[in-house]
């Protein structure tokens, strides 16, 4: 019989059965989660683990098919693996029972019920009508199939035929098809099914959906989220410090004190700044769960990054290699045109003299980086609109704070080292971005290393860097006004030397703290109108970004507020 497997290079030998129910379930699922190797855990997906735990260990033999049945009626074998070059599919069987009659069945336990009227769901049938054709396929006769739903605790059958297996067999030649695909089909459109997959953060229908049309689709799309809003960075500064892993949770000791302890459920990245020691086993921990391990200078620079094994979107990473330059040059386009616009807003609302021709030719210069004829053009627009932003920053600034502003005004934006307080807290903020936007592309599936608009260099993150600009003036400079209009920030939390001037470690935690509060700050979407924090908007900005370079939407949209 002939594989229904197409003979390409590059594919697998068989695909899970347990896939086959997420091509049934939605096609674009079973890509993003087979195909691109992309997953994310949910509340349903444990809870189905848990539901499986009876059925895991495996036990129970299971006679060959022409041994004769009727002296092992009754037997069952738990966990029973079966695999077939010419269906292309492998499936671990969660029980299968050995009948009187000599025929086997297959029974399937899922969490959950049935649907209203007591039948399995469409991709719970056909992964159960699979395990029956596997069966067949490997010799043993097969009348029906059943599956255990833990909702209800019964057993629902299904009746195994030839129209319905010939069904199965139909579907797999479309699921190799689908599979033989570099670009996911579309998302589903206003679907029920996508506020409870757990690959929505990943998947973003309704943003895709609404992106994929010139004339955005009317009325707000549902509120569906990026990231896991639980979770959050932990930040060690104690020098001499050492990060553990004990009993199911990160832990910093220093001279056998703890220092502090965090479920490793609620760490989405560890960072560390100076002399910090991590173990072997922290780092094993960390790697398994796709948490990265971030490095930090004493005073605050972005060092490097440890993570697992690259991300398995390797498609992804081919089509930002390959985008064509002119492509490229729109997307940075957008993002200096999403600075500048964000910049202007953000002196409007907040200097206390509105500079008005400042604000002008601000607008004037937005406009003009939105479509630039080429790579200088950008460059001295976003140079010219940053002097002419960093001229009226310290209008933004209450003029009691004890800080030296005036220093500033002096010295314009400078670094390595920064020469005032002012400007030792904006490269502060700007390197916790910059590591925030790492990390972020780095799970996403980038390359955060090769940018669009500033140039790769050794060891500079240039992707994080252009996708920071937009996000500059909302994040990083709306902290550094916090601080230090709310007095969080003293002229004590400085010092000096060797013509620079940094923080001490009380100022880094007061930065650290407004920082975190300023990423859990929820705003409206200003495109997709759904409330999002600033931590989950840089995920949905990531996400956008690769959905572009892959062709799923016409253009990049830079985030921008009013």
């Amino acid at each position: 019989m002939t594989s229904l497997r197409p003979d390409l290079p590059g594919l697998p030998e068989t695909v899970p059965a347990r896939m086959v129910n997420e091509f049934v379930y939605c096609p674009r699922l079973f890509h993003l989660e087979w195909v691109q190797g992309r997953f994310a855990t949910s509340d349903d997906v444990e809870e189905g683990r848990y539901v499986h735990r009876v059925v895991d260990e495996p036990g129970g033999d299971l006679p060959e098919p022409d041994s004769g049945f009727d002296r092992f009626a009754g037997r069952t074998s738990r966990s029973f693996w079966l695999t077939s070059a010419t269906l292309g599919v492998s499936a671990k069987i969660d029980i299968v029972e050995v009948g009187a009659d000599g025929a086997v069945t297959p029974v399937d336990y899922k969490k959950g019920s049935p649907d209203r009227r007591g039948r399995p769901w469409p991709a719970d049938e056909t992964q159960s009508l699979l395990q029956a054709l596997l069966l067949r396929e490997a010799g043993y006769r097969v009348d029906r199939a059943e599956i255990w739903y833990a909702g209800t605790r019964h057993r629902v059958a299904i009746d195994v035929d030839d129209t319905r297996l010939a069904d199965v067999r139909e579907l797999l030649g479309r699921l190799w098809h689908t599979a033989a695909t570099d670009r996911p089909p579309p998302p589903l459109v206003d679907s029920p099914k996508c506020p409870r997959c757990s690959l929505v953060g990943l998947c973003l229908p309704d943003e895709i959906n609404t992106l994929r049309v010139r004339e955005r689709s009317p009325g707000r799309p549902r509120g569906v989220m990026a990231a896991d809003p639980d979770s959050r960075p932990v930040y060690v500064m104690e020098q001499g410090a050492m990060v553990a892993v004990r009993g199911g949770r990160l832990q910093v000791v220093k001279e056998r004190e703890t220092l502090g302890s965090y479920r490793l459920i609620d760490v989405s990245q560890v960072c560390l700044y100076g002399n910090v020691t991590v173990t072997p086993q922290i780092m094993r921990e960390m790697f398994a769960r796709e948490i990265p391990v971030c490095w930090f200078s004493y005073g605050g620079w972005f060092s490097g990054m440890a993570e697992g094994l690259p991300g398995k979107h390797v498609d992804l990473r081919r089509a930002q290699y390959t985008t064509p330059p002119d492509r490229l040059l729109a997307i940075a386009a957008r993002m200096i045109e999403g600075k500048i616009r964000n910049s202007r807003t953000l002196l409007r609302r907040n200097s206390r003299v509105a500079p008005e021709p400042t604000l002008d030719q601000l607008r004037e210069l937005s406009l003009s980086a939105a479509d630039p004829a080429g790579y200088p053009s950008l460059l001295g627009f976003e140079g010219t609109a940053a002097r002419l932003y960093f001229a009226q920053f310290t209008g933004m600034l209450a003029p009691t704070t004890g800080l030296d502003v005036a220093a500033f005004d002096a010295n314009g934006r400078a670094r390595r080292p920064p020469p005032d307080p002012i400007n030792a807290l904006l490269s502060f903020v700007y390197a916790l971005l910059v590591k925030d936007l790492t990390v972020t592309l780095t799970l996403v599936g980038l390359d955060p290393f090769v940018g669009v608009y500033h140039r790769p260099r050794y060891g500079r993150p240039a992707l994080a860097l252009d996708l920071a600009e937009e996000f500059r003036p909302l994040i990083a400079d709306s902290t550094v006004i916090q601080v230090v209009n709310n007095g969080e920030i003293r002229p004590g939390h400085f010092t000096r030397r060797a013509g620079g001037c940094q923080l001490d470690r009380d100022g880094r935690h007061a930065v650290l703290a407004a920082y975190e509060r300023r990423m859990a700050q929820e705003i409206k979407h200003p495109v997709f109108g759904y409330r999002v924090n600033y931590r989950r908007a840089l995920d949905v900005q990531a996400r956008l970004l690769a959905a572009h370079l892959t062709g799923e939407i016409p253009e990049y949209t830079a985030f921008t507020t009013r």
